[in-house]
Order: structure tokens, then C-alpha cells, then sequence
């Protein structure tokens, strides 16, 4: 044991964290994605783990081909919406349940990639490349400011599209769908929508992080959603410990991206325990099950109802 922790070099793990951070912010505008369809609209979409790896490789073919890096990750948020709007099509004009529209997009996409990309994976030449989301050392600060950057404006502009009637209404749907509709909102529509504007951001994720790490991969969205629902809720969590009920829906679009941080910051410091790469997905199941359980817990620990059921028993017990 002592042997173990002697092994373990603290200025790695600090060495580490740049990179960590960098990630978690990349992988945090993928969650700012996922928060639009799991907790605004209330749906679980799968078609994240396709659109994901759509973004990388529109990025990186793009550039191949000499397009500017920049120009192609607004062509990687179209295809992402591309794809979300025909999950939207699926659910609401052919009546297929929303986690099976998303499968179906997802398998679909598994396909369009390998085309796209003509390969299982494509990569790039960094060092002849000027890319502003890059993994060099030297130019990581850069990355870490221009994406923080980045995320921050997403925020904004999130935040002030769900302040005005379309994003209300957009929010309706998702809250109280039967109500909506007897509003004269078309919820199908809002649906779609939501589901193609989450899709685009999850595939600028994706591009983003295949300039990052020079290459797409046909799997590399494999396990998205799970992170992206980590970051939600590890966001959610954090953000009503500190805030509680000043936790407005700004607030909640931030702590999202942050929770992406502070899961990447997480995965670096397990990997510098060397605890085994293959378990790291066990360790994010583990992680999204723990934060998941947590507000329900709290929320039990404070019912009125379990309070005084709790105080029954105590009198019975007196008795």
C-alpha cells in the first residue's frame, strides 16, 4: 500500500488538469446540449452518441478537404440538427416513442459517419494546421480561455432564447405537453425544434473536441449521453447546494457546462489513481447513479410526510 501511493507523482495530477479542464469544457457545451431535450423538453435522446461523432467528423473532413476550422464547426452544428430534426420526424409524425426515434437516429448515424468519413477514423496534421481548439501544450491556455469563452455566449444565448414567447412555449411543452396544446401551442413542432437545436450543439461539441484531439472517430460518441447526463446532474446537484433557490434556469445552463468540468476533472484524477481505463465507464454508470439518487434523497429527508410518519413510529415505539 505504501508502495502504491509513494508511485503516485502529485505534479502529474496538476500537470493533468489543463487538459482536464479544457475537455470538461468541451464536453460541457455537449451537456448544455443534452439539458435542453432531458430537462426542458423530458426526453431521454439517444441520437446524441451519433450526432456527436457526426460534428467530429464534418469537422475534421472539412478541414481535410482545406476549409477554414472555424467555418467548419458551424457546418458541424447544421448536420447536428440535421439529425436531430429527423428524430423529431420520427417521434411526432410517426408516432415512434422518443428513445426509439433516437436509437434509430443513432444506428443511422453509425452508417452517415463511416461515408462521411470513408474510414473508421480520420485525423489531421496539427502542427501544420492553425487550430484554436488544440491539445498542445503550448497554446492549451489559449483553448481553455476561447472555449470557456465559447460556452459562456452559448449560455447567454440559451438563456435569452428561453425568456422569450417562442422559448417559453418551448418550455411549456416539456412541463405540461397536454396543457400546452390546449394553449393552441403546437407541441410537435416544439418538440423538433428542441431536438434539432440540442442535436447542433452536441455535434459543435463534437467538432470541437475532434480538433482538439486532431481526429474524429466513428465511435467516438459511443457513451455521450451518459456523460452528458453526468454533467447535468452533477451541475444541478452542485449548483443547488450553493445557490439553492436562487438556481434560475441561467444558473442551471451554467452549472451544466461546469459539471463537465468537474466530471473530467474527476476522470483525470481516477486515471492518475491508475485505476484500470477499462473501468472508467463503470465509474461513470456509478457516478450518474449516485448524483441522480441524491436529490431524491434530499427531497425525502425533507417531506413533511415521511417527517411525521417518521414521528408515528417514534410515539408507537414509546407506547
Amino acid at each position: 500500500m505504501l508502495a502504491y501511493f509513494a508511485s503516485l507523482d502529485p505534479m502529474a495530477l496538476l500537470r493533468a488538469c489543463p487538459g482536464g479542464i479544457a475537455q470538461g469544457l468541451i464536453w460541457g457545451i455537449m451537456a448544455l446540449g443534452v439539458y435542453f431535450t432531458f430537462r426542458i423538453l423530458d426526453i431521454a435522446d439517444l441520437s446524441v452518441d451519433g450526432s456527436f461523432a457526426t460534428g467530429g467528423a464534418v469537422s475534421i473532413m472539412l478541414i481535410l478537404a482545406g476549409w477554414d476550422p472555424l467555418l467548419t464547426l458551424i457546418i458541424a452544428f447544421i448536420a447536428g440538427m440535421i439529425a436531430g430534426y429527423i428524430t423529431g420526424l420520427l417521434h411526432t409524425k410517426l408516432g415512434i416513442p422518443a428513445i426509439l426515434a433516437g436509437i434509430l437516429t443513432q444506428i443511422s448515424l453509425y452508417s452517415i459517419n463511416l461515408n462521411i468519413m470513408g474510414k473508421a477514423n480520420q485525423a489531421i496534421n496539427v502542427g501544420k494546421i492553425n487550430l484554436i481548439f488544440t491539445s498542445n501544450i503550448d497554446h492549451l491556455g489559449r483553448t481553455i480561455i476561447v472555449t470557456a469563452f465559447c460556452c459562456l455566449v452559448l449560455v447567454a444565448l440559451s438563456y435569452c432564447y428561453l425568456g422569450t414567447e417562442h422559448g417559453c412555449a418551448f418550455r411549456a411543452t416539456g412541463n405540461n405537453g397536454a396543457m400546452s396544446r390546449a394553449l393552441g401551442i403546437n407541441t410537435d413542432r416544439m418538440k423538433v425544434i428542441g431536438l434539432a437545436l440540442s442535436n447542433g450543439i452536441v455535434a459543435l461539441s463534437g467538432g470541437m473536441l475532434a480538433q482538439y484531439q486532431g481526429f474524429a472517430d466513428v465511435n467516438m460518441g459511443r457513451g455521450a449521453i451518459v456523460i452528458g447526463l453526468a454533467a447535468v446532474i452533477i451541475g444541478e446537484v452542485i449548483g443547488e447546494l450553493i445557490l439553492g433557490k436562487r438556481m434560475n434556469y441561467f444558473f442551471r445552463l451554467l452549472f451544466a457546462i461546469l459539471g463537465g468540468v468537474i466530471y473530467y476533472l474527476v476522470y483525470v484524477f481516477v486515471l492518475w489513481l491508475k485505476f484500470p481505463a477499462n473501468d472508467m465507464k463503470l465509474l461513470t454508470a456509478i457516478v450518474v447513479a449516485v448524483f441522480l439518487g441524491v436529490p431524491y434523497i434530499r427531497k425525502m429527508s425533507k417531506s413533511s410526510f415521511r417527517h411525521a410518519g417518521n414521528m408515528a413510529k417514534k410515539e408507537g415505539g414509546k407506547d
